[in-house]
């Protein structure tokens, strides 16, 4: 899995949605095991084990015009290595592939774009 794929992939999002300015995003890619104690720790309930799961950085919430360190925090993106892999090969995808779309669906949800 290419790290500058993943980059260039989530720049071309952000520049797409009119976030120009310098914008930080972490991503995570976890096991199980991880992605299982994150879900039960900020969702609160044991579910089905999640591809992915974005958690927004509170300032990026307020939408500053001018960030203090002028770096627009969007928050972390967790992608479950496991899940992303057994996903890929049920739809006959690569596993980067996958892996990107899982974190593009995350960025949306650091973006305040949600499920329909």
């Amino acid at each position: 899995m290419s790290a500058s794929k993943i980059k260039r992939s989530l720049r071309e999002l952000l520049l797409k949605e009119g976030i120009v300015s310098n914008a930080d995003v972490n991503v995570l890619i976890v096991g199980k095991n991880r992605m299982e104690r994150l879900g039960r720790k900020y969702l609160h309930k044991n579910e089905p084990l999640h591809n992915v799961l974005s958690f927004v950085e509170e300032e990026a919430l307020k939408r500053f015009v001018n960030p203090p360190d002028d770096i627009l925090h969007l928050g972390d993106i967790a992608v479950c290595f496991p899940v992303a892999v057994k996903e890929a090969g049920d739809e006959g995808v690569l596993v980067e592939e996958k892996v990107i779309e899982l974190l593009t669906h995350g960025a949306y949800h650091l973006l305040g774009k949600h499920h329909n």
